[in-house]
């Protein structure tokens, strides 16, 4: 879904599967439908507006709405300067954004951060939609062809009427050429072929959007493998990995920093690096966080964002610009204070707005219209009294 769609200049960052017994045979525990939330629910909880099961009757794993509200809200922060510059393309040619040093905190801790958090959920929903349609539907990959078609043309219409930044073209693409292809594969092959593709622009010193294909099947692997199942079972797990990747992601950050003061040629491999790392570090962190008393606190503000994540990304974008032209001064000039005041001033109507639309209705009404095209029949919108 959304992200930092151009790579970020050293100066602006502070320095599906084939359903055979081997996928079938668990019982997915939650059916998320790519970039939004899961299927229409049965029952719920009215009070909070949280559904415990999806439609397929499936226990629905909340940490995954948590962690795409989450990853929402990060990459909102990362998108409000190149999204503010569109209103400014016609007093300058070029949206350059230059940090100064009260802002560098966006380079280091947002920036490219949280993308790889989305995009690896978009190959989890991606599996676990064709795992429930493969239980209901006799061609279920004609249905996630149909499901990727209608992103793209959301994609389209978005770059083309609002934001040439937008990520959901990409994601539609990558999953067109990549992970509808990956289904036929056996998840061995997968898991392998997400780690060349992760790997390799790393190692050429890419980043950004080129990472998306081997996200997207990592994301699919972990989901044939049966981790999504287990995500919320384990204490000794994230932790483990948690630490680790917080031990990685601090030497890869120092570099990043170097070789972006120093204009080095490996700066785009050290950037992509660590936003990996720290990706990997605040999933882990806050898998971590559901497992303690402020699980409730998390779910009541990152779940409602995260069900309603395509909605709320493609309304930020209006938003985004209307604010830009209420500031009325080149983004190149706002300080990180003002860039996390707008991304604030946006996301809390969004929770407000996500919350009470959820204890009334399943979904998201673009949520909504997406899963009509989806299965090609109106699904209910709202909740049964």
């Amino acid at each position: 879904m959304p992200h930092e769609t151009l790579p970020p200049t050293p100066e602006a960052t502070g320095q599906g599967h084939s359903t055979t017994p081997e996928a079938t045979g668990r019982g997915q525990s939650s059916a998320s439908e790519g970039i939004g939330p899961g299927p229409s629910s049965a029952p719920e909880d009215r009070g909070s507006g949280q559904s415990t099961t999806t439609s397929s009757g499936r226990p629905r794993v909340a940490a995954l709405d948590v962690l795409r509200g989450f990853a929402l809200c990060g990459i909102l922060l990362a998108n409000v300067k190149p999204i503010a510059h569109m209103v400014h393309t016609l007093q300058t040619t070029q949206a350059v954004v230059v940090a100064g040093p009260d802002d560098a905190w966006l380079g280091l801790f947002v920036d490219q951060r949280f993308f790889p958090i989305f995009s690896l959920l978009f190959g989890v929903g991606f599996s676990l939609l064709l795992d429930s349609a493969g239980r209901r539907v006799p061609r279920p990959r004609v249905l996630l062809l149909r499901r990727l078609l209608v992103l793209l043309a959301l994609g389209l219409a978005h770059m083309f009427l609002l934001w040439r930044g937008d990520i959901l073209t990409v994601y539609a693409v990558v999953g067109l050429l990549v992970l509808l292809p990956s289904t036929w594969l056996p998840r061995w092959a997968v898991a392998g072929l997400a780690a060349v593709l992760i790997a390799t622009p790393l190692i050429l010193g890419s980043n950004g959007v080129s990472l998306v294909p081997g996200l997207f099947l990592l994301g699919s692997a972990l989901t044939r493998y049966g981790v999504i199942d287990r995500i919320e079972r384990s204490v000794r797990v994230p932790a483990a990995l948690g630490l680790v990747f917080a031990a990685g992601a601090v030497p890869a950050v120092w570099l990043q920093i170097e070789s972006g003061a120093a204009g080095a040629d490996d700066f785009g491999s050290w950037f992509g690096l660590a936003g990996l790392l720290m990706a990997g570090a605040y999933v882990c962190a806050l898998l971590l966080l559901l497992r303690t008393p402020l699980r409730p606190v998390l779910q009541g503000v990152f779940a409602p964002l995260g069900r309603m994540a395509l909605t709320n990304y493609l309304s930020a974008t209006i938003l985004v610009l209307v604010a830009a032209r209420l500031v009325g001064s080149s983004p190149d000039g706002w300080s990180g204070a003002t860039v996390l005041l707008i991304a604030a001033a946006i996301l809390v109507p969004q929770w407000l707005v996500s919350t009470l639309w959820l204890r009334r209705y399943r979904q998201g009404p673009l949520e909504w219209l997406w899963r009509w095209a989806t299965w090609a029949h109106r699904p209910p919108l709202r909740h049964i009294p």
